[in-house]
């Protein structure tokens, strides 16, 4: 099982540098592979295929630290509702994230990266809360279903929300256009600089609390029974994916669906031990977020389609699918 695992950790690394290299290598001006690693390792080349490169580097770092903490985002958040279909999009976080954003760009005029992640962490905190309450209402609790069509109603009202604030404002609406679906080609050092700390601490913490999880799946009379304090734990990890989200969702607009498609394939590979399973849906997010940034760049050349798109128009059919598969029943 260690050699296999073992195997499947290599594979994602392998799949996560090869995701960095055609991210490197494709775009307005594709770049060969030897000219890309010679502009990586090769310090005194001053081309200009090599300043192509090398002004992609912060794009593809930036995409891949947002991929992996969207990625372990809806891990998280996964694990603590026990339902197959939660992700910051489907559960309104990204949209209570967004909404915030833009009343900070348009009251307030925020602009540093700090300050969007301040406003996105507060959205993010307060539309799960409220969520997470209005599904919790009547019998049952908060069902999987329940959650997701909660979701997709607060969803839908703070979109209308944000549309009211841009709307009459002209200077809003263009700082807020490409963000809004998602965007990463105003990546920067320091976009990534602000959110790398988030994932660390985010991961960190998840595997320190990987046993607490994985009890959690097994139902929590049985977790109790364990000696997991349940409420605490479930508090922990939204805490930690709603700080994953928010952060990301500050800096690149909501993107969505990366949390739920590789925290659901990796589950089918791995299994359910959050041990495992947080490091890979990390590499997982990493890789799917910089390859459907590749493939937005190629898709709309010589300009480029935002990831946004491509990552709804790829994870929408999975949503579909996991709902028919699962009958969007309980982990």
């Amino acid at each position: 099982m260690r050699t296999k695992n073992a195997m499947y950790v290599a594979l994602g690394i392998l799949g996560l540098l090869g995701s960095g290299l055609l991210s490197l290598a494709l775009g307005a001006k594709p770049v060969p592979a030897p000219e890309v690693l010679r502009a990586l390792f090769d310090p005194a080349w001053d081309a200009f295929t090599a300043t192509v490169v090398r002004e992609r580097i912060p794009r593809t770092v930036f995409s891949m630290v947002a991929g992996a903490s969207l990625g372990v985002s809806g891990m998280l958040m996964q694990a603590i509702t026990r339902n197959p279909i939660a992700d910051p999009s489907v559960l309104g976080v990204n949209m209570g994230a967004s909404l915030f954003v833009v009343v900070g760009i348009a009251v307030f005029g925020i602009a540093s990266a700090g300050a969007y992640i301040a406003f996105a962490l507060a959205g993010a905190v307060a539309t799960a809360a409220f969520v997470y309450g209005v599904a919790a209402m009547g019998a049952g609790g908060a069902t999987p279903i329940k959650l997701a069509l909660a979701g997709a109603a607060v969803s839908a009202a703070l979109s209308s929300l944000v549309s009211a604030v841009v709307l009459p404002r002209s200077q809003v609406m263009n700082a807020f256009r490409f963000w809004q679906v998602g965007s990463l080609s105003g990546a920067s050092w320091d976009k990534t600089l602000a959110a790398a700390p988030f994932l660390l601490v985010a991961v960190g913490a998840g595997v320190l609390l990987a046993p607490a999880l994985n009890a959690l799946q097994l139902g929590d009379d049985v977790a109790i029974g364990l000696g997991v304090r349940t409420g605490r734990t479930r508090m922990a990890g939204a805490a930690l994916g709603v700080l994953l989200c928010g952060s990301v969702t500050a800096l690149a607009g909501p993107t969505g669906f990366i949390g739920l498609m590789i925290p659901h394939a990796v589950r089918m590979v791995l299994g359910g031990d959050m041990r495992l399973t947080i490091p890979m849906t990390a590499l997982g997010g990493a890789a799917l977020l910089t390859l459907a940034d590749v493939l937005g760049r190629v898709l709309g050349r010589p300009g480029e389609l935002e990831v946004g798109i491509v990552t709804a128009f790829l994870g929408a059919p999975i949503l579909i699918w996991i709902a028919m598969r699962r009958r969007v029943r309980a982990i």
